[in-house]
């Protein structure tokens, strides 16, 4: 078992960042800088070809912090961030490269290739969750939620099926392939996101991930818009989730 080393530290409004490495595997943790002794943890998984400090991430992270007083915790996936890649990871990355010069579909081709990185994926982020609960400001018995859109939820999904440490999560942004199986095994609460208008997801796709999800609470948040025009004010219902779902004693932000 890997433990977690912090490799640097920063502070700003109140949130303290910390970059922190699980065997080979790169990590940031984000905090209150002052609270109670122990919070709950949202894991947030970033989106195929970025990391784990793309400004979005960062963004979403703030928030969760500074509104739900949550640690938020993320890491590269394999092949991304500082990550090495493999021989793997860069034919496929040529693959969709071309296919998105030739105009051609590259669902067929993310799948594919978010399915394989979900497997290397998984097990990264279940030693990290234990290495995150060995901290004295999260402890082991604290509740866990997942934040994951796009290739986090190609990871996430699969993930959080067999992961009963994680009460709550938000999922969307992907394809129903090789996913389906995971999601029917799925009973928390979850939260998903849809762009009604998505030019690579057919909104039938879309519907057909959120519907096959076992949970009896769950919600669809279907937006008017394009594939990356997901409204920021999802970040917002998104922290409203996790503070309902995993600490009721935090005010729910207006």
């Amino acid at each position: 078992m890997h433990s977690l080393n912090f490799t640097a530290e920063t502070s700003s409004n109140g949130v303290v960042e910390r970059d922190f490495t699980v065997g080979d595997v790169t990590g940031a943790l984000w905090s209150p800088a002052a609270g109670p002794a122990r919070a709950p943890l949202v894991l947030m998984g970033h989106g195929g070809g970025m990391h784990r400090k793309a400004p979005g991430m960062v963004g979403r992270a703030h928030r969760l912090v500074a509104d739900g007083g949550f640690h938020v915790a993320t890491i590269d996936a394999p092949g991304h961030g500082g990550r090495p890649r493999t021989a793997h990871d860069e034919q496929e990355i040529a693959v969709m490269q071309r296919a998105m010069k030739a105009g051609e579909p590259v669902g067929p081709i993310v799948v594919r290739y978010n399915a394989h990185l979900a497997e290397r994926a998984v097990p990264e982020w279940q030693a990290t969750l234990d290495a995150l609960q060995e901290l004295p400001e999260i402890g082991p018995e604290g509740p866990v939620g997942y934040f994951g859109l796009n290739m986090g939820t190609a990871i996430g999904v699969p993930f959080v099926a067999i992961e009963p440490r994680i009460t709550a999560a938000v999922f969307g942004l992907h394809w129903p392939d090789r996913l389906a199986g995971a999601a029917q095994q799925i009973t928390i609460p979850i939260e998903f996101m849809l762009q009604w208008d998505d030019e690579h997801i057919p909104r039938g796709s879309g519907l057909a991930l959120f519907d096959a999800f076992a949970s009896k609470e769950k919600t669809l948040h279907a937006n008017a818009g394009r594939h990356k025009e997901l409204p920021r004010f999802e970040a917002d219902s998104a922290v409203r989730f996790f503070v309902r779902q995993l600490d009721r004693s935090v005010k729910v932000p207006a």
